[in-house]
């Protein structure tokens, strides 16, 4: 069975926001117009079709990205809802990363919001074109020029606008098209809206020719020949004006602005006709570059049928009728069920099993999937999320996804036998679904502690294991995940032997290591000349080293950013041995942290709060005392947004202290922006407290 949509007819898209924007109304209305689902769901009746956990449809967020194909006149369109809560960053950059097109949705009152920021500089990382749709017109204290405004104060952004609204509020009546230079209405039709284009209203027209005027000029740099054309006065035809404004988009040197309300079913289909006429095919971006799987050498793979397939896993979930489901785009190539394929990260070979296309929670089964499709696969053993999976004779090995280390983290107990054989297997099957959660035991206490990306990320996870898995479990105060580091450099020479009858043990090591950069990490230096160590003891002494300082070495968090130069050592004929190495590497550890001196570190967070102006006082005093350090404030509508950096440690529970100091007006949030020194004095209590 040949392909049924040409790839130029692909839309890879995703919908992105700040938290409560409407984005996944936005998607649910995009599903209903498009056909794929017959009643609209509602998030504020819990029953939006891309919400599909329990956690989703009882908090009104999403949390992961539910992929989901549609049609839009013979478009096929691929769409990503992705969350837009803080704490669930990682679903963003894993969503991004095999899109082509995004849709930032934003909310008419608030305007560009902290979290909003967040994923537009993750969509510059990737270089994702993208549009910008501002939502909820109908809203009280709705403003969509500001909305503008801010898009280019906050986000650096250059914004195409090429759409006008028709009134505000409850007035808001729909969209002037200044493309076609013609107005839209809405008619209501029982289960939806209708547009019908018509006049522009006649107290708009001078603003409408005016904003007409600035987006061609905008459009037109882009094109030299309707540039000329331009400058020679001629007029500039709706298809050489659409083709700018897609080369435009495409080129990242500007975004088109669209507006309406999703909720009140104004907007949406316009938004549609412009994913399709301004938003890329993968055939726009073209090939995907990877390295073979024995070298640095670099390989494209383009985006066709007949090339070797290739495919990047970006998401794993858990199904109750499929079980584990691992999400893929497909890059080159094509898939069938039953095929064999290379996963060349982990250097495994994987059976395609059920292969299906995702409707949010409804599915059908696939007999071939082709070059850009995203599709669900079953029966995966090994892939996990950001692994390649390719064609076995002509393997890649597609870039790797950075995913962020968790900074808090609680302990878990499960309350009965039954739930602790249960609990192992849970959080294995839901650290495997989501890469910025990770789980330890720790050695000396034998607690069981699970690590993430902030508190409502564990409270899920915890939920999550309770209703999928009937895990009970007592769950600890969140702990800060604090680091250690080493003070200064220092040069060391460290033996170790151990004489008891029979083979001995033996090693000897020279070592530098020196303080890195925040953020470079551990780094491992062999210059170890003429064989004083042989070759196959050197992994030892850095596992040894590694060891230690993952446990640390003043109150048990990894030291981190540090690097170790091996510049000398000596061996034994006999009582040498791996063994002996790594033991060896471990003792200089302990004796480097002590003389080179251990300070702490703390995650430091970027915390946004949004108040009404007569309690800024209040929340300015409040953020000092909790060791914050005010970076600024703006004005947000009628009221103040306060910027601060702000230790972890020092915000917890701050929602209920806000929500009392500004009767419930305020909202703040936040993500985590560096590792700093903690204070001597801090640093004393937090050792006590360990101790």
């Amino acid at each position: 069975m040949a392909r049924t949509t040409p790839l130029e007819k692909y839309r890879n898209i995703g919908i992105m926001a700040h938290i409560d924007a409407g984005k996944t109304t936005t998607s649910e209305r995009i599903l209903y117009y498009t056909g794929r689902s017959h009643k609209i769901g509602e998030v504020h009746d819990g029953a939006a079709t891309m919400d599909w956990m329990e956690q989703e449809q009882e908090r009104g967020i999403t949390i992961t990205s539910a992929a989901t194909t549609a049609f839009w006149h013979d478009y096929r369109i691929n769409l990503i809802d992705t969350p837009g809560h803080v704490d669930f960053t990682i679903e963003v950059e894993r969503s991004l990363r095999v899109l082509d097109g995004a849709i930032t949705v934003f909310d008419s009152v608030a305007g560009v919001e902290p979290q909003s920021e967040t994923v537009w500089r993750q969509a510059d990382k990737y270089g994702v074109p993208r549009m910008c749709f501002v939502n909820k017109m109908d809203r009280v204290g709705a403003n969509f020029e500001r909305c503008v405004q801010m898009m280019k104060d906050r986000l650096g952004a250059v914004p195409l606008v090429i759409q006008l609204p028709i009134g505000a509020e409850s007035e808001y009546l729909g969209q002037v098209d200044l493309v076609v230079n013609k107005a839209i209405f809405w008619v209501e039709d029982g289960v939806g809206g209708s547009p019908v284009y018509g006049e522009i209203p006649d107290h708009l027209k001078d603003d409408a020719e005016l904003a007409r005027a600035e987006m061609i000029e905008l459009a037109v740099e882009v094109d030299d020949a309707a540039m000329e054309r331009y400058l020679n006065g001629e007029e500039i035809d709706i298809d050489t004006l659409k083709a700018c404004i897609r080369k435009g988009t495409l080129a990242g040197k500007f975004v088109p602005v669209l507006n309406g309300t999703a909720f009140k079913n104004k907007g949406v289909q316009p938004l549609l006709d412009a994913v399709v006429d301004y938003l890329p095919s993968p055939l726009d971006i073209g090939a995907i570059q990877g390295h073979k799987i024995d070298s640095d050498e670099m390989e494209a793979r383009r985006p066709a049928d007949e090339e070797p397939f290739s495919a990047l896993a970006f998401k794993i979930m858990t199904d109750p009728f499929v079980g584990s489901l691992t999400f893929i785009r497909i890059y080159s190539g094509k898939l069938e069920p039953a095929m064999q394929v290379q996963n060349s990260v982990k250097d495994k070979k994987e059976k395609i099993g059920r292969m299906l296309q995702m409707h949010a929670n409804s599915r059908e089964d696939l007999k071939e999937a082709f070059a850009g499709d995203i599709v669900a696969l079953g029966g995966l053993k090994d892939t996990t999320t950001g692994d390649t999976l390719c064609s076995i004779l002509k393997p890649i090995v597609l870039e790797r996804m950075e995913f962020p280390e968790p900074v808090i983290e609680v302990a878990v107990e499960p309350k009965t036998k039954a739930d602790q054989e249960r609990m192992g297997l849970a959080l294995n099957r839901l650290a495997q679904e989501d890469p910025s959660f990770r789980v330890t035991v720790d050695h000396e206490s034998g607690q069981t502690v699970i690590k993430g990306m902030g508190e409502l990320h564990l409270e899920i996870l915890v939920d999550r294991m309770r209703r999928e898995f009937k895990v009970d479990a007592n769950v600890g105060a969140p702990q800060v995940a604090y680091r250690e580091s080493l003070k200064k450099q220092i040069e060391l020479e460290f033996t170790h032997k151990k004489q008891s009858g029979g083979t001995g043990q033996f090693g000897r090591v020279k070592l530098v290591l020196r303080p890195g950069e925040r953020g470079s990490g551990f780094k491992f230096n062999d210059l170890i000349k003429g064989g004083n160590i042989p070759r196959e003891y050197i992994p030892s002494v850095e596992k040894g080293i590694r060891s230690v300082a993952d446990s640390g070495a003043l109150i048990g968090f990894p030291i981190i950013d540090f690097e170790v130069d091996l510049i000398d050592g000596a061996y034994h004929d006999v009582d040498s041995s791996a063994l002996a190495f790594e033991i060896t590497g471990r003792g200089a550890m302990r004796e480097a942290a002590d003389k080179a001196g251990i300070k702490l570190l703390e995650p430091v967070m970027k915390v946004e709060v949004v108040t009404p102006e007569d309690y800024m006082g209040d929340v300015i005093g409040d953020l000092n005392s909790r060791r914050g350090q005010i970076q600024g404030s703006d004005d947000r509508g009628n009221a103040k947004a306060i910027e601060a950096m702000v230790p972890l440690a020092n915000m917890f529970g701050y929602v209920n202290q806000l929500r009392g100091m500004t009767q419930g007006r305020a909202q703040f949030s936040m993500q985590f922006d560096h590792y700093e020194e903690v204070p001597q004095n801090v640093a004393d209590d937090i050792k006590a407290k360990f101790a």
